[in-house]
């Protein structure tokens, strides 16, 4: 079983759950915002993916979960369980394995481009990643590569957009499991905070979906089984 960690309700699995069920992997959803409590042993899960959310990765006084959180994903780690982090999740990876978190360069919402980085290239979580189509951001801060981790993708704006840290635990700055129905609702909580003014660029996010998503699918999509893919290969060699 693959475990899910959320943080808010509106920051769910999106097209990474759906893709879940249709290939009937079984996977259990624990929302840390609504009360939930983390399972003791991250072994007892063939990977972990733990979602993003509007919190930063130190607000711990405001969020008593990251703690625990954190301690969670540091014991996944050294126990080698395969890892997805996205936006939040990607940072409370690098923060799990020693590094900083720090304002982006540049705060990123709506569609961006990203490019791979010669590691990035070669890595089995982006085969046949396209970097000319657009990728789906809403995030103002940035994870640091910890020592030993490698970086993957990078962009003008925001330098740190993939990481990698051991054999088979990735952190994405970039939503890959976005719906209209969750921009919808992003734009309708975040915007006030996040874009004060900019309502037109909320409708804007909106109406390029329409025009990316076919495209930004099949990259998710691949994404997707990839990441499959090493779940699989690793715990094919566990079990041997």
């Amino acid at each position: 079983m693959i475990l899910i960690i959320k943080h808010i309700a509106i920051e769910g699995p999106g097209t990474l759950g759906d893709f879940l069920k249709e290939r009937q992997e079984n996977f259990r959803i624990v929302e840390l915002g609504a009360g939930d409590q983390l399972p003791k042993d991250p072994q007892a899960f063939k990977a972990l993916i733990v979602l993003g959310g509007p919190m930063n990765v130190d607000e711990e006084d405001i969020y008593p979960f990251l703690k625990p959180e954190n301690d969670f994903i540091g014991q996944a780690l050294k126990d080698g369980v395969p890892y997805l982090g996205i936006c939040l999740g990607a940072q409370l990876l690098a923060k799990a394995a020693g590094a900083k978190v720090v304002k982006s360069p540049v705060k990123e919402v709506g569609w961006y481009h990203i490019a791979l980085t010669a590691e990035g290239k070669t890595d089995p979580l982006f085969k046949d990643f396209r970097a000319q189509d657009p990728v789906y951001q809403w995030h103002g801060d940035m994870f640091e590569i910890p020592v030993g981790g490698q970086l993957l993708a990078t962009a003008q704006g925001c330098p740190h957009q993939a990481l990698k840290v051991g054999d088979n635990a990735y952190g994405l700055q970039f939503h890959v499991e976005i719906t209209e129905q969750s921009i919808k609702e992003w734009c309708a909580a975040y915007s006030r905070t996040d874009l004060p003014g900019q309502s037109e660029l909320a409708r804007s996010m909106i109406e390029d979906h329409g025009k990316y998503n076919t495209v930004f699918d099949q990259q998710a999509q691949n994404i997707y089984q990839n990441f499959l893919g090493i779940i699989n290969a690793k715990n094919s060699a566990r079990a041997n």
